[in-house]
């Protein structure tokens, strides 16, 4: 059976897709049998971001309505063929796909893939209460900032009223030099505050945008770099293997901050 993972945030704009594009692929490159769901029925871009827009042919309305066989829906990566997409919809004048529809689907696809990663839409409307009604495993993205911190604790407790209690938290979008000057939330400080097991820390790396206007996930090894080793290091965590995160100077205050902090409590 497929481990069923949702991958949301609450904020727009804090790199869930690419997170998802990413992570998929990774997967993929160990061996797994991975399939990705656009859940965004209205402004669906995973498939941008694989190279794989001018594929989409039928999507997940179709095989719901019977137009077409679920094997016509799924399109095969150029890169991996374990790696899989399913869009909800071809546009924004489809009908929304429901959640009744999204179980029928996953309970299809349960035993075809070893993962199946939801690319939830941003904000918590109905759009997101689809995405995770199939879901057993969340990831939630945020970026070090504190209305993408705010918005992603809300998410954790919407998560955990419906039942998703495994809960891993990637932080993307991390400088070491802004943490360094003060002028960020450090890991250490996102994580005191979310209170969720910490499974990935992307940095800031301009290759990503390179890369995805391009239509080619940063993990490919023509796109190698740092932001591509965090990717890996995250789906090697999935399945359960001990990574150490590499920088640890993300995590922490400089010496000098420390001793600021521990000063002005001691008043």
């Amino acid at each position: 059976m497929a481990r069923v993972i949702v991958i949301t945030s609450g904020k727009g704009g804090v790199g869930k897709t690419t997170t998802t594009a990413n992570l998929g692929m990774c997967l993929a490159k160990l061996g797994y049998e991975t399939i990705l769901i656009d859940a965004d029925t209205g402004l669906r871009n995973l498939d941008l971001l694989l190279g794989l827009e001018n594929r989409v042919i039928y999507t997940a309305l179709e095989v719901v309505s019977g137009e077409c066989r679920l094997e016509q829906a799924l399109i095969k990566d150029k890169h991996y063929n374990r790696l899989s997409l399913l869009s909800t919809s071809q546009n924004h004048t489809k009908n929304d796909i429901s959640e009744d529809s999204i179980c029928f689907l996953i309970n299809l696809l349960h035993k075809k893939a070893d993962y199946i990663l939801i690319d939830s839409p941003a904000g918590i409307e109905k759009g997101f209460y689809r995405a995770i009604s199939s879901a057993k495993e969340a990831l939630v993205i945020t970026t070090p900032e504190i209305t993408s911190v705010r918005d992603a604790d809300r998410v954790i407790g919407l998560l955990q009223s419906h039942n998703i209690n495994n809960i891993s938290l990637i932080i993307n979008r991390i400088r070491h030099k802004m943490i360094r000057q003060n002028e960020m939330m450090s890991v250490q400080d996102v994580t005191e505050v979310l209170a969720i097991p910490l499974v990935g820390v992307i940095p800031e790396d301009e290759k990503v945008i390179i890369s995805t206007n391009k239509g080619e996930p940063i993990v490919l090894e023509e796109h190698f770099s740092v932001s591509s080793l965090a990717f890996e290091d995250i789906a090697r965590r999935l399945n359960g293997q001990d990574i150490g995160f590499k920088n640890l100077d993300y995590f922490y205050p400089t010496h000098l901050e420390f001793l600021k902090k521990i000063f002005f409590k001691s008043f």
